[in-house]
């Protein structure tokens, strides 16, 4: 895809495959069979499907640090580097059944489970129009499947597991997702979610999303073990752990994790390694270069989620047109999202309006 030289991190700009980490990608779906009978299953189609929603995570973070550096924002929370955390997990799902809690940094869960981008954009612009009516970043819209979230992390886990617990009692067959930051499973709503979530058998996946850092605070200061692979078993769950960067990896591990849910053997942890490729927002991202070493940054800017993945792409013989086809039309999708939802900025919310919906009408 094309680089970005204001807006992109520095690793991504010259970004090349690295033949040591495409065989690595594709050995990583490959070994495990389930995963590989998944993958295989994908249409040419459905690849690309995959490719689009990488493309429209990306460009959809691209515009809101476009807006910061101009000045219509002040600040925002990106998902750059962890795109395909987000993206293969919902694509996963089944869209119109399926209910997702995500994280403010999964907002790209939001445009794939078919929620407008100019919505999303209207969230940052507090409009009066957007789904929160002016009062939150955080975005979401119930009747695409996506919850809102809690600002406050850790809090969607017991959420999700009590939509999970209604589906199970109303054997409904569906499944609800939310996503855990390293530094959120430290939270008592986490932990408690969790356990309930257990002992109550309910179709539920949470995905702890390991991007080594809670806001300022590296993985090995605020958790001991080197790693989060024992933590599902801790709660008597089936757990699994897939490749964060790897879009495939991740959209097959939730894929036979959703199946488990709908046959009733739920819940799962789904456990992704992967790296916050810039700041906790677009203030910080000066302190998130001094909080690691220039090393790291370099280690995991070599395993760009899009990068790789369009590399697979091609060994699967799609043609550099289909892909330049795709990215063009995420572009016009994500640049006409932005011009509708700057065309609301005329439509702010008044005062009065922060009461609506707060208390019952007598």
């Amino acid at each position: 895809m094309r680089r970005f030289a204001a807006f992109d991190p520095p690793e991504y700009l010259a970004w090349k495959p690295d033949a040591r980490l495409t065989a690595t990608f594709r050995a990583s779906v490959e070994a495990d069979p389930e995963r590989a009978g998944v993958v295989h299953a994908l249409s040419p189609d459905d690849q690309l499907a995959l490719y689009a929603g990488l493309l429209r995570a990306r460009l959809h973070d691209i515009q809101l640090k476009r807006w910061v550096r101009s000045g219509v924002l002040s600040k925002a929370w990106l998902g750059t580097g962890e795109e395909a955390t987000t993206v293969g997990p919902v694509r996963a799902l089944a869209r119109g059944v399926d209910i997702v809690a995500p994280m403010i940094r999964n907002a790209a869960a939001c445009c794939e489970m078919g929620m407008p981008l100019a919505d999303m954009l209207r969230a940052y612009l507090a409009t009066a129009d957007s789904r929160s009516r002016g009062r939150d970043v955080h975005v979401g819209d119930l009747a695409h499947g996506v919850l809102q979230p809690i600002s406050h992390v850790g809090d969607m886990v017991p959420v999700v597991t009590g939509i999970a617990l209604t589906f199970k009692l109303r054997g409904e067959g569906r499944v609800a997702l939310t996503w855990v930051g390293d530094g959120a499973t430290k939270t008592a709503a986490a932990h408690e979610g969790m356990n309930f979530a257990a002992v109550q058998k309910v179709p539920a996946i949470f995905i702890l999303q390991n991007n080594q850092v809670a806001l300022g605070t590296r993985l090995e200061a605020h958790h001991l073990p080197k790693d989060f692979h024992d933590w599902p078993s801790s709660y008597g769950m089936f757990g699994a752990t897939f490749d964060g960067n790897n879009v495939l990896d991740a959209y097959a591990a939730t894929t036979l994790a959703a199946e488990r849910c709908r046959r009733g053997e739920g819940p799962v942890m789904l456990v992704g390694e992967t790296f916050r490729m810039g700041g906790h927002a677009t203030h910080d991202e000066a302190e998130a270069r001094a909080t690691f070493p220039d090393a790291v940054f370099k280690a995991w800017g070599t395993r760009d989620p899009v990068g790789l993945y369009e590399e697979w792409l091609k060994e699967a013989g799609r043609t550099p047109r289909e892909l330049e086809d795709v990215e063009a039309e995420a572009t016009a999708q994500v640049d006409r999202a932005a011009r509708e939802a700057l065309e609301s900025l005329d439509r702010m919310p008044p005062g009065k309006s922060a009461l609506d919906g707060v208390y019952a009408a007598r």
